[in-house]
């Protein structure tokens, strides 16, 4: 798993993807939240809060993270070089968790240089760092898992299809949907009683949950649900695809 692990990340930074993905999501979320107006500019709020920045992260991510994950395994049947891998002494599963964590930390190191906002906020306010501190750390620690739910769903829509183009597709419809369409569907409330139980299915629901920095169980139980579920469909496809040579 180790030698898949250090195959993805020096991949991706032997190139300019890593820091094309780190320089993307601070820039477009730094015009956001300082320069272009509206509902997410800090500066016009009037509130040194960081709060539009987590409102803003998951709709970023929802076409970062599957641009970097479409390649995980498109790219490896493109080249034909994943017949390769499946004949070394790995299991799938070491295939599965090496390509896996290595897209996550590369959306980790994304995250960590947004601590300037954090930083710049701290002295934008009348009282200089009046944080909620349980509430910023809760939002942070939901942001990871959301990360690593959109990691999961996207190496999964990779592992579909030697198409990159069509795995990233497949990867911003599934993390869109698994985001906000069972959000939306709760709001028109076309099924009475199910309505709070449909919303529960969404990874908005959960993520807010924990953004209030009360960390609860089953918010947790959802999140490493949502992971284990993709990484195993994931898993099957590549069996799947080895048994079949």
């Amino acid at each position: 798993m180790f030698a898949i692990f250090k195959k993805e990340i020096q991949s991706f930074f032997a190139n300019l993807t890593g820091y094309l993905v780190i320089g993307v999501f601070l820039l477009i979320s730094g015009l956001f939240l300082f320069v272009f107006s509206g509902g997410y500019n800090i500066l016009d709020s009037g509130f040194a809060d960081l709060k539009p920045f987590f409102d803003l992260a998951p709709w970023i991510f929802i076409f970062l993270i599957p641009a970097i994950s479409m390649r995980s395994y498109s790219e490896e049947k493109r080249m034909g070089t994943m017949e390769i891998l499946q004949t070394r002494p790995i299991s799938s599963w070491d295939l599965v968790f090496g390509k896996y964590f290595g897209g996550l930390i590369l959306v980790l190191l994304a995250i960590i240089p947004s601590l300037i906002y954090l930083l710049a906020i701290g002295e934008l306010g009348q009282t200089t760092y009046n944080f909620d501190n349980g509430a910023t750390i809760g939002s942070y620690l939901g942001l990871i898992f959301l990360a690593a739910s959109y990691t999961a769903i996207g190496n999964y829509a990779s592992s579909i299809t030697s198409n990159q183009i069509v795995a990233f597709l497949l990867g911003v419809f599934l993390c869109f949907a698994i985001y906000y369409a069972f959000e939306a569907l709760a709001t028109i409330n076309i099924f009475g009683e199910f309505t709070y139980l449909l919303e529960y299915f969404g990874i908005s629901y959960h993520y807010r949950s924990i953004s209030r920095g009360v960390l609860d169980t089953r918010d947790l139980i959802y999140f490493v649900s949502v992971i284990a579920l993709f990484l195993k469909l994931t898993q099957v496809n590549i069996s799947s695809a080895k048994n079949r040579r």
